[in-house]
């Protein structure tokens, strides 16, 4: 299955390897994927003298990781191919230490601390981009926790159990029989609510750091393009950073393929992120994943984080790059089968569509892009706009009209999303020409109406707009000296967006680049 060039980097990959490590397979004989997962494992363990595989007959088809004669607690019920390999990989990698995704210490005593025995299951396909993350942080914290078991189980392959556990959205999370997530998320995120369910051991979390507070000159809340070259320019100039985020890459890491980065053709977000992670590592920057902001105070001139873990953070000077994230409908019913039938991921999701009627909300680049998409999944696919006109590219309007499966709803007004306490089962939607109210029976309906800023706990303390944005001046500034805001998160993109194209604010001190609609700024940070 592997050809011989990823056979070379597999086995430079699995060169440090200390311990071995077994492939306990066990699959039904006739199972359809039954060679496939067999010829996969095969190749991977060819690449070391410490990897193996063992074969036998079973239900169904499952692998369990062994270490040293004993199981890690992780296993797949699936052919990890595609999205996934990089999880099986890394499976490997952290249970001997080698990984590069473990946290640092902080989290991982965190995790350690959890109370058992926890039996975690996430239901995923091979085409979702956001499964992986899952997959591995559970993994990491199986890894790192013996209390912990984890499988990652392929709804593809899987359909009945899926439909039995009433999955309509990847990656699916369940904790002891227990939907704790539905979608996208982080380790931070997945610990906290591990933690919620049940509870950690006290004596093994070092409560120290709740009550040490860490100085810097600059914190930079969020780690995407924006948060990543504002920590990245502010270590230029010899200032001692930190950047804190729930992960690097933001929301960067969710797009499948990027191809208006200028001077990089092609790309996709994931390695996107990874070169984000790269370029910060080459600057003495404390990098601080897996957290939220909770709180922040201001003491004088200071500016006191807590975060999610517990720990606090002090610096003259706040940075929040934040971004956004996808804006909802906001109307009754979404809330309740978000995971049920309400996705934002066509890319994810749509598999569970085969042969289904679905809506997407929203006209724009992304919702044609995902109707088109979906079109070659779905049996139909209903677009409702909220203006009197598409706004996606022409080119893209052309083709969802090619398509005989997808019909097109002008001046439409999401109501009310239905369903049947499992399901969803229909959109309420009204035509803002006549008023007219009518249901639309579905399957699924698929969101896309752009982002909204995620200044969440910032609104307290900052001036924002209506949209929830954090209002700035032209050096990036808010209302609160010392506190700055930038990319998605801020209302400069807008005023850039009604002045010239391609201007460039060239500013004093600390300076920024960020490319987003092509256009290009530079900030202050005012020390």
């Amino acid at each position: 299955m592997l050809d011989s060039a990823m056979k070379d980097q597999l086995s430079g990959i699995f060169s440090g390897l200390v311990s071995q490590y077994v492939f306990d397979i066990q699959v039904a004989p006739d199972h359809e994927s039954r060679q496939e997962l067999i010829d996969l494992l095969g190749d991977v363990a060819s690449c070391s003298d410490h990897l193996s595989c063992s074969v036998a007959d079973g239900e169904g088809l499952q692998f369990t990781i062994v270490k040293d004669g004993m199981p890690t607690g992780i296993r797949f019920r699936a052919v990890p191919n595609g999205h996934e390999f990089t999880s099986l990989l890394l499976a490997v990698l952290n249970s001997d230490g080698k990984g590069k995704n473990i946290p640092d210490e902080s989290i991982c005593a965190r995790v350690r601390a959890l109370n058992g025995p926890i039996k975690l299951t996430t239901y995923v396909s091979l085409t979702c981009t956001n499964c992986p993350d899952v997959v591995q942080a559970l993994n990491v914290m199986a890894t790192l926790n013996s209390r912990i078991t984890h499988e990652t189980v392929d709804g593809a392959i899987n359909q009945k159990e899926v439909e039995a556990m009433k999955v309509q959205g990847v990656p699916s999370v369940f904790a002891d029989g227990k939907l704790i997530n539905v979608g996208r998320s982080d380790l931070g995120e997945l610990l906290s609510k591990l933690e919620a369910q049940y509870g950690i051991n006290e004596g093994g979390v070092d409560n120290s750091v709740e009550k040490t507070v860490k100085n810097y000159d600059v914190i930079v809340v969020g780690g995407g393009p924006a948060g990543a070259a504002s920590a990245i320019y502010s270590a230029r100039k010899g200032l001692n950073v930190a950047v804190i985020a729930e992960r690097i890459g933001g929301q960067v890491k969710e797009t499948v393929g990027i191809e208006n980065l200028i001077s990089v053709p092609q790309t996709t977000g994931k390695q996107l992120a990874n070169d984000l992670l790269t370029h910060i590592n080459d600057y003495p920057v404390d990098i601080l994943e897996h957290r939220r902001v909770d709180k922040v105070e201001l003491d004088g001139s200071a500016k006191l984080l807590t975060t999610s873990t517990g720990e606090r953070f002090s610096a003259p000077a706040l940075i929040v790059a934040t971004g956004a994230s996808w804006r909802k409908l906001n109307v009754p019913g979404e809330a309740d089968y978000i995971g049920k039938g309400v996705a934002f991921c066509p890319h994810c999701d749509g598999p569970f569509y085969k042969g289904k009627h679905v809506a997407v909300v929203g006209g724009g680049n992304s919702g044609i892009e995902a109707a088109i998409d979906l079109a070659g999944i779905c049996s139909k696919v209903t677009v409702l706009e909220f203006m009197d006109e598409l706004k996606a590219d022409q080119v893209l309007q052309e083709k969802a009209k090619s398509l005989p499966n997808v019909e097109v709803f002008l001046h439409s007004q999401s109501l009310e999303v239905l369903g049947n306490g499992d399901k969803v089962t229909g959109l309420r939607v009204k035509d803002r020409k006549t008023d007219a109210e009518r249901v639309i029976d579905l399957d699924g309906i698929f969101v896309q109406i752009g982002l909204a800023a995620n200044s969440g706990v910032f609104r307290d303390v900052v001036e924002t707009n209506k949209p929830g944005e954090i209002v700035i001046d032209a050096h990036c500034r808010t209302n609160v000296p010392g506190i700055y805001a930038a990319g998605d998160v801020s209302t400069f993109v807008e005023r850039l967006a009604g002045a010239a194209c391609c201007r460039t604010v060239r500013l004093t001190n600390v300076e920024r680049e960020r490319d987003a609609e092509r256009l290009v700024f530079r900030i202050e940070i005012g020390l």
